[in-house]
Formats: structure tokens, C-alpha cells, sequence
């Protein structure tokens, strides 16, 4: 069984979630359980105060969030590129969107997105709510323009009831991008081997694990970027890719030559199930991200001074790989 976990943030809400039914939809993946508070160890998550979390909107935003209706050809929703059994990406080297277009980049992880400060691998969003705008009406997602999809829902038989329950408004660009932002604002996990370790359970983590801790917040230099309760320090960075010319990164949003072939640091929650890796997904597991780090890259223009040879050997590597799945929130892979 998969689970997910919603948590009560500030007092405001928990739910237990069963939308979707009353539109003859197949039953949801995701079960949302009470918490009686965050993780030990993470940050408040930060709530605009113009997007408060109520059980309404939560439950609109998750419906919406598994609806083909918002697709061109009703063939995709945004839950086909981010599976909430492989921590909300799609298992794909890169996205698919309608009629099996391929888009650019692979697809992140939406586990814990309520903390991110800027979206996509180049951080071209600024909230959740302007990031709906752009899957919804790119040609190789669901290509859908935006006027489309708010006469598609405002035509719809249950749709607007809804909104207007949510919100004490009618379906608008407003209504539907805080929808899906405020279902998204609550997929907080956590609940690793890794947190229990923190925790003070000394048998959490194996022999190996511990090393591989040690290891990644030491001489490995991983801690550099992956850093914090997330495991990213959420800037952007060039990581020694040979990059395509086709995708500049962080350089098609600032126009910057000094941002080409740079991305955003992923948090590193969850990685063991989130493969393929990198904004391309070119690397199939995790100890080929490693060995790329182990060379030092690519050697490439812009990359990060910290990317070195760092003469690791396949026992050191194995370490680190385990510590990185110790990361993995066992409550998204169930028992």
C-alpha cells in the first residue's frame, strides 16, 4: 500500500482524503494520514497567507491533480509524470506528455515541493501557483490553453460546485492554480531509516550507511550543495555535465553565460526511488551519479569548483549509496 503523508500544519488541517469517486475515477494511490506535527527536525512550511490550507481546496487540488480533463486529448494529468509510488516523479529519462511528446528534462520529485523557493530544474517559477501555468499549456505536456481549461471546468457537472465550496468563487485562473498549489503544499515526508537515526534509534542506519554518512559530509564533498533537512541548499549549480545545447539551465531564465549548463540542486529525500538521475535522467542508478562525481565530471565549462577527482574506491562508493537510501521515506514505499 502506498502512503503519503499530510500533516497538520499550523493547527490548520488533516484529512483523510477519498476524493475522486463521486466522478467514477479510479481510486486515488495516495492515502493521507493525521500527524500531530512535522518531522522532527524540519522547518515550518511556509503557507502564504493568500493560499491558507483548508480541507476543501486540498481535496479540489487533489482531484484536479489526477483529472485527464485538464490534457488536450484527456490522455494526461499531472499525476502522470509525477507517480506518488515513485515520490511523485514518473520512473522516465524525461517527461511525456499528450500523444507520447517528449519534453526536455526528467521529471522532479514533488515530495516536500511546499519548501521549495523557486520551481523547475531552472528555477523559472516563482510559486506553486505560477508553475501550474506552464505544464498545462506547454505542446509536449498537456497542451491545453488556459482559457480551454477554465471552460472545460466551469462546463463540467460537479466542477464548480466544487471551487465554490473551496473558495466562495467561480473557477478562474485565481481558483484553479491555488488549488493544485494547495494539494501540493501538503505532501510533506518524511519518515526514513535516516530520521529515526536522528532520532536517536542507533540500529537504524547499517555499518555501512554510517560510513557512507560519514563519507558524504566529509571528504566526498556531497554536502557542498545536499545540505540541510532536505539534503539541498536549493541553488543552482553546474554540476559537470556535458550538457545539451538544446537546454542552456539556469541561463534560459537570467540570459547570464555564467548560468549555462547550470540546475537546480535536487534534495537528495527519497533519491533511491526517483531514478533516472540528473535534469536529463541519463544515469539509470544511483551509483552511476556517484561514479560521475568520483571522476570529478566531465570537466566542462562553469563547473562547480568543488566537482574533483576524488579516487573513491567501489567500497567507499557502495557506503555513500547506502547512506543515500537510508534516505528513502519508508511511509512512500509501504511494507
Amino acid at each position: 500500500m502506498i502512503r503519503c503523508a499530510t500533516y497538520i500544519l499550523g493547527g490548520v488541517l488533516v484529512l483523510t482524503l477519498g476524493v475522486g469517486c463521486d466522478l467514477g475515477m479510479p481510486e486515488d494511490p495516495v492515502q493521507h494520514y493525521q500527524a500531530a506535527a512535522l518531522p522532527p527536525g524540519f522547518d515550518p512550511v511556509p503557507i502564504p497567507a493568500h493560499a491558507p490550507l483548508t480541507a476543501a481546496r486540498v481535496a479540489l487540488g487533489k482531484q484536479l491533480f489526477f483529472d485527464p480533463l485538464l490534457s488536450r486529448d484527456h490522455s494526461v494529468s499531472c499525476a502522470s509524470c509525477h507517480l506518488p509510488e515513485l515520490a511523485f516523479t514518473d520512473g522516465k529519462p524525461v517527461s511525456e506528455g499528450v500523444m507520447q511528446r517528449t519534453t526536455l528534462r526528467n521529471s522532479p520529485s514533488l515530495i516536500n515541493v511546499a519548501y521549495q523557493r523557486l520551481l523547475f530544474w531552472d528555477g523559472g517559477s516563482f510559486s506553486l501557483e505560477a508553475q501550474v501555468i506552464a505544464p498545462l499549456e506547454h505542446p509536449s505536456e498537456m497542451n491545453l490553453p488556459l482559457a480551454e481549461a477554465l471552460r472545460r471546468l466551469e462546463q463540467h457537472p460537479t466542477y464548480p460546485a466544487r471551487f465554490e465550496e473551496a473558495f466562495g468563487d467561480p473557477v478562474s485562473v485565481q481558483t484553479l492554480t491555488l488549488a493544485l498549489a494547495t494539494y501540493q503544499r501538503t505532501l510533506i515526508s518524511s519518515g526514513s531509516a535516516y530520521d529515526r537515526w536522528l532520532d536517536g534509534d542507533v540500529d537504524a542506519l547499517s555499518a555501512s550507511a554510517r560510513r557512507g554518512h560519514k563519507l558524504f559530509h566529509g571528504g566526498a564533498g556531497c554536502a557542498t550543495c545536499h545540505t540541510g533537512f532536505l539534503y539541498t541548499d536549493q541553488s543552482f549549480q553546474h554540476n559537470g555535465l556535458v550538457t545539451a545545447n538544446a537546454d542552456s539551465g539556469r541561463a534560459r531564465i537570467t540570459l547570464r553565460p555564467e548560468d549555462v549548463g547550470r540546475f537546480r540542486v535536487p534534495s537528495l529525500r527519497n533519491v533511491a526511488i526517483t531514478a533516472p538521475y540528473m535534469h536529463d535522467g541519463r544515469y539509470a542508478t544511483l551509483l552511476a551519479v556517484l561514479q560521475h562525481y568520483n571522476r570529478g565530471g566531465d570537466g566542462v565549462r562553469n563547473q562547480h569548483p568543488s566537482i574533483v577527482p576524488l579516487g573513491l574506491s567501489d567500497a567507499e562508493l557502495d557506503d555513500i549509496a547506502a547512506f543515500l537510501v537510508s534516505l528513502t521515506d519508508d511511509d512512500l514505499v509501504g511494507p
